[in-house]
C-alpha cells in the first residue's frame, strides 16, 4: 500500500515547475511563430530581389542593344585633298556609315569658299559621269544621308566650287574641282 499511497501523492502534486525559459510551451510557440514569419519574409524578399535583378538585366540589355545600334559602323572612308597636286594636304575627311546610311565629312583643313559660293561633292563611279551626293554645308561637320548603293562601287569623290546652292539638275560638275581622293572600303567593319 505504501506504493500506492506514493503514487496517488504523485498524481495528486501539481507538476513540478520548469527552470529557465527554454522550459516554457509558450516561447516555443512564439519562437516558431516568429521563425515561420521570417521564412516568409525572406522568400518574399528573394523573389522580389530576383524581380528587380531581372528587370534591371532586362533594362540594361535593352541600353546596350541600343548603344550598339546607334554605333556609328564606318565602312568606307575617304581622305580628299588638292585635286590640282599642289602640296597643301588633306582638306576633308569622308567616312561612310552602312548601318545609318550617312556620309560624314569634316573638314581638316583650312579651305573656306567665298559667300558667293558652294562646295559641292560627287561620287566618281568607274563609267564615268560624276553623280551629286549633296551641297556642303559652312559648318567643320556636315552629315549627308546617301543611300549605300550611291557610295558602293565608287572608286573616287571629289569636291568642286560651284555657284551658291550647287549645280542645277545631274549635268555634273560646273566649277573648278577643288578636292579628290579614293573611296576604300574600311577594315573596321
Amino acid at each position: 500500500d505504501r506504493e500506492r499511497a506514493a503514487l496517488a501523492r504523485q498524481r495528486a502534486a501539481p507538476p513540478a515547475a520548469t527552470t529557465g525559459w527554454w522550459g516554457r510551451l509558450g516561447f516555443w510557440r512564439g519562437a516558431t511563430g516568429a521563425a515561420t514569419l521570417a521564412a516568409v519574409l525572406g522568400g518574399w524578399v528573394a523573389v522580389g530581389v530576383q524581380q528587380q535583378g531581372d528587370a534591371r538585366i532586362a533594362q540594361l540589355q535593352t541600353e546596350l542593344q541600343t548603344q550598339v545600334a546607334s554605333q556609328k559602323r564606318i565602312e568606307y572612308v575617304a581622305v580628299l585633298s588638292d585635286a590640282q597636286g599642289q602640296a597643301r594636304g588633306p582638306e576633308i575627311l569622308v567616312t561612310f556609315d552602312a548601318q545609318h546610311q550617312r556620309l560624314t565629312l569634316q573638314r581638316v583643313g583650312g579651305y573656306q569658299e567665298a559667300s558667293d559660293k558652294s562646295l559641292q561633292l560627287w561620287a566618281l563611279p568607274p563609267d564615268g559621269k560624276p553623280r551629286s551626293l549633296g551641297v556642303l554645308g559652312e559648318a567643320p561637320l556636315l552629315q549627308l544621308a546617301t543611300a549605300a548603293e550611291a557610295v558602293q562601287a565608287v572608286p573616287a569623290l571629289a569636291i568642286s566650287l560651284e555657284p551658291k546652292g550647287g549645280v542645277p539638275g545631274e549635268g555634273g560638275p560646273t566649277g573648278p574641282v577643288l578636292f579628290s581622293g579614293s573611296l576604300i572600303r574600311s577594315l573596321n567593319l
